[in-house]
């Protein structure tokens, strides 16, 4: 199936199907660029039409194990070591570490990790302040395929541009085309399979005193912004911290959540009730 045509009311209710289980919107805007991503799945699934494989995403009762293989084809895992590194950086080095010498174990939880780069880049800052043991370290992502990578921990360049010497050289070995993390870093996190819409999953993860959800909001409509919010906000103890990325903003949104700047990094707290 290729160049393939996505007409108006096709793409209508492909679209709205995507977003009600998947959460990810497309606007007619997207299109073209969601046929070309809907395309080769419907095809190779036998589909010879995206109208019928709307029908068999809605109404086909293997459909939830094929909304998972579709999902790896829709979503974006761009990503690399140490991005946005200063709230990280201050998160790792002083608001967890106090948290330690409080007597308190760390619940920290990355979602939408995608191929790990965020959790790992986490794990070495921990590890560099002496914490990682005393820390509890949640990675979760909605693809299976990028969850084996992260937990596989071999990365190409394109992983490590922003990589400092200095973390290459003590947790990294290189191999052909790239570097391979150490195994204790990718074993002291704990990996989920979890979809950010699906508010039951998440609740099974236990409450944290850090939530990472970066660069991802960006994708969603404001309702399932607002709904994924009102399940990332119940998984935050009393006085965690919601970390977005730079270019997302929760200010238009409904939370007891208040927004904090310390050292050019921008923290989401939870407002003790």
């Amino acid at each position: 199936m290729t160049g393939v045509q996505l007409s108006h009311p096709v793409f209508a209710i492909l679209s709205a199907l995507i977003e009600e289980r998947l959460g990810i919107h497309y606007g007619m805007e997207d299109r073209e660029l969601l046929a070309d991503k809907l395309a080769p799945r419907a095809a190779e699934r036998g589909f010879d039409s995206l109208l019928d494989y709307y029908y068999f995403l809605r109404y086909d009762e293997r459909a939830e194990s094929e909304l998972t293989h579709l999902a790896e084809a829709l979503v974006v895992n761009e990503t690399y070591f140490f991005r946005e590194a200063p709230a990280l950086e201050l998160t790792a080095g002083s608001y967890i570490p106090e948290l330690v010498r409080q007597g308190v174990r760390p619940r920290v939880w990355c979602a939408a990790c995608a191929t790990g780069e965020e959790p790992l880049t986490l794990a070495m800052l921990l590890d560099a302040a002496e914490v990682l043991d005393a820390v509890t370290l949640v990675a979760s992502d909605i693809s299976r395929r990028a969850l084996s990578r992260a937990q596989e921990g071999v990365y190409l360049r394109r992983s490590l541009r922003a990589l400092p010497a200095y973390a290459a050289g003590r947790w990294f070995t290189p191999i052909e085309n790239g570097m391979r993390i150490e195994r204790r870093l990718t074993d002291a996190i704990e990996w989920h399979r979890i979809n950010l819409i699906d508010a039951g999953a998440i609740a099974t993860l236990g409450d944290f005193d850090i939530v990472l959800c970066r660069n991802v909001l960006i994708y969603f409509s404001d309702t399932t912004v607002q709904r994924v919010l009102d399940s990332l906000t119940n998984a935050l103890r009393p006085n965690g911290r919601l970390i977005v990325g730079t270019s997302e903003s929760l200010l238009r949104f409904e939370s007891p959540l208040v927004c904090e700047e310390r050292g050019g990094a921008f923290f989401y707290r939870k407002v003790q009730p």
